[in-house]
């Protein structure tokens, strides 16, 4: 049964209707990139009833024109323009922040396509001339002790330590997988230093996304599986949030978090009904 933290009537004076709505991929529409049951069909409802949403995804091992391919081809109404990754908003931030600086890239997946105006050196060249900022994107198998502890090695010596996001964990058609966020926490603390974080849970992540959208925050609602990077930090940034209870959804996470959803329901499936509820577009 569908649950809500607190009632549509309490969104607050300086909330009007849901006029954008931000979705998370894994997790939420897809799982191994496969739909969740209803997930399509909900889709189908934003799009006919003319709901502006963005994909926002801290998905790090393929580019937005794949991401889109793959979900056109199980169902979803989406195209590329639909989609803001990890990897893009870094290379924005990249170009903002450090134009021109020579970033080691340790990440598993070719994403380089979205990382346009971004100097990449890779680890041999690194080595010889030094990286100004070490990137880390998605882990898996190019998540090496040899390459943490190249980029280990960087950042001792000066270099800017940038992550795409710090998700601990994701889930899989096998189950939980460890994620980025568990290695970053040991490489930040080895080398004293915090990360910049690009994608979620940055509050430039959201905004860029609404910005695409021409939406504000208090307009807006946030749908994902993380109660972390996806829900809370949606709040923060002035967002409704809505936890879906698939993907890496655990019941002792939501318990343990620093905050409360704004609300909870048991799959995509049911957020046409909600936004009925509060008063969509």
């Amino acid at each position: 049964m569908e649950s809500t933290q607190r009632a549509p009537s309490e969104r607050g004076p300086e909330r009007g209707p849901v006029r954008a709505v931000l979705i998370d991929v894994d997790g939420v529409l897809t799982v191994s990139w496969k739909p969740l049951p209803g997930a399509v069909e909900a889709m189908e409802r934003l799009r006919a009833d003319g709901m502006p949403l963005a994909l926002v995804t801290n998905t790090t091992s393929k580019t937005r024109a794949v991401i889109a391919e793959r979900l056109a081809g199980a169902g979803f109404l989406v195209g590329a323009d639909d989609i803001l990754t990890a990897p893009a908003a870094t290379a924005a931030y990249l170009r903002d922040h450090h134009p021109g600086a020579r970033c080691l890239l340790i990440n598993t997946g070719d994403v380089t396509a979205d990382l346009d105006g971004v100097r990449l050196v890779d680890a041999v060249e690194a080595d010889a001339s030094g990286a100004d900022v070490v990137v880390l994107g998605g882990a898996g198998g190019d998540f090496t002790y040899q390459a943490l502890n190249q980029a280990f090695r960087h950042v001792q010596r000066g270099a800017r330590l940038v992550s795409m996001h710090r998700n601990l964990y994701w889930r899989t058609a096998e189950g939980l997988d460890l994620d980025t966020g568990a290695f970053l926490l040991g490489l930040e603390r080895a080398a004293r230093v915090e990360a910049e974080i690009t994608g979620k849970p940055s509050g430039a992540f959201f905004a860029a996304a609404l910005d695409r959208l021409g939406a504000d925050p208090a307009d807006a609602l946030m749908v994902g599986d993380d109660v972390e990077s996806d829900v809370l930090a949606a709040q923060r940034a002035g967002l409704t949030g809505v936890l879906v209870k698939t993907g890496k959804y655990l019941a002792e996470a939501v318990e343990a978090a620093d905050g409360t959803p704004d609300h909870v329901i048991d799959s995509f499936a049911g957020l046409p009904a909600l936004l009925d509820r509060l008063g969509g577009a």
